[in-house]
């Protein structure tokens, strides 16, 4: 008895226009993964032939790579499934060492990711101790309320960088400066500015920073946890999962050799273009803020990434803008992790918004690939909606 597979082919024609939910992949990170899925397809761990080999010396030029976006040594870097894993091993994997030392305190902020706040409300199920702060209208975190919050039994901080809804850029470098003579370990979210706007993620005072492929033009399933040492301590993170040692232990399991170097090559080519990238993606933004501002609309939040805005026009609701334009120009209102639950974004609800601009936010987010923004269209379909 056979098994019919039936393909389908879809045109689409949509301006995707949701980048922050995940990115397509470069073309030449396309051809790379393939021919290593294809044609140099061994298992990095494999040590008795040259398939095996070659295999771990690609994953180790990755690495290499994807330290070299943070100015990290290539032996800080674990690679993950994604910045979710990331964010679950730097924030769980601390569990057993705080409790041994009776550091039971986080600090956190209100508008982090889910992948963030529900590893620490699992702690705090646990007896954890954890302090939220929120930010002002303006969408930004103040460095001083995070050092405010800290304790003699703080544990952790973590403070995403780039928000995913919004854009708004966080002061970690400040945030650095102020946690200079405090043992907290210092976690940081970067899976919106890793390798798009990297500068302030090379400060020496982030012991762990979490990334994902898939936002930097690289393949779903692959991310990383840069886990920077103390001098020539380790932080002291136990894993999440056991069998198998490899990443030193921490993240076990047969390493998809070609989605590492995949992403690899992504952030090598992400650090190649920065400027370039920015530059452009810089100008699409000035295009967008003068439209919203044609429409008399408002723009969610303060010193934001050059490649999204977070947006409200009055009296047009989001999820109606989003239907009216998904045949062709695809946007969304949050978080792509949390779209299906029709809840509030806890995002803009914590930044004191007014339930009708909640209701209507839209966040547009794009990349250097996009060269045309698509304007008249997304002008046109708000205004039916006025």
């Amino acid at each position: 008895m056979s098994l019919a597979v039936q393909t389908y082919h879809i045109r689409i024609m949509t301006t995707y226009l949701d980048y922050n939910a995940t990115s397509p992949v470069l073309p030449e990170v396309a051809d790379f993964v393939y021919q290593l899925m294809t044609e140099e397809y061994g298992n990095a761990g494999s040590r008795t032939h040259v398939f095996g080999a070659k295999a771990k010396a690609y994953v180790e030029a990755a690495r290499g790579q994807v330290a070299q976006i943070v100015d990290a040594d290539k032996s800080e870097v674990i690679f993950t499934s994604g910045a979710t894993e990331s964010n679950n091993i730097a924030i769980l994997g601390l569990k057993e060492y705080a409790l041994k030392n009776n550091k039971k305190h986080i600090v956190t902020t209100a508008i982090e990711h889910k992948a963030v706040l529900e590893p620490i409300e699992h702690l705090a199920e646990d007896g954890f101790e954890v302090t939220y702060v929120s930010p002002g209208p303006s969408g930004l975190i103040s460095a001083q309320d995070i050092y405010s919050a800290l304790r003699d039994d703080t544990i952790l901080v973590s403070v995403m960088h780039v928000n995913n809804e919004t854009g708004c850029i966080q002061s970690i470098s400040e945030i650095c400066e102020l946690l200079k003579d405090h043992p907290a370990y210092f976690h940081v979210d970067a899976a919106q500015s890793f390798g798009k706007i990297s500068e302030a993620l090379c400060n020496k005072r982030i012991d762990f920073i979490s990334a994902s492929g898939h936002k930097l033009y690289a393949p779903k399933g692959i991310g990383a946890l840069i886990m920077r040492k103390r001098g020539f301590m380790k932080a002291p993170l136990k894993p999440l999962l056991y069998g198998g040692g490899q990443e030193k232990g921490l993240r076990p399991g047969t390493l998809p050799v070609q989605l590492i170097a995949g992403f690899g090559l992504a952030c090598q080519l992400a650090e190649k273009h920065a400027t370039e990238w920015i530059q452009h993606c810089s100008k699409i933004k000035k295009q967008m803020i003068s439209l919203v501002s044609d429409l008399n609309g408002n723009i969610i939040g303060s010193d934001t990434s050059p490649f999204v805005i977070n947006f409200y026009i009055p009296g047009v609701n989001s999820e109606a803008a989003m239907v009216l334009m998904k045949e062709s120009i695809a946007i969304s209102n949050g978080s792509a992790c949390t779209s299906s639950s029709y809840k509030p974004s806890h995002v803009l609800t914590a930044m004191g918004l007014s339930d009708d601009a909640v209701a209507g936010s839209l966040r547009i987010s794009w990349s250097h690939m996009i060269k045309d923004l698509p304007v008249d269209a997304i002008r046109n379909s708000l205004l039916k909606l006025m």
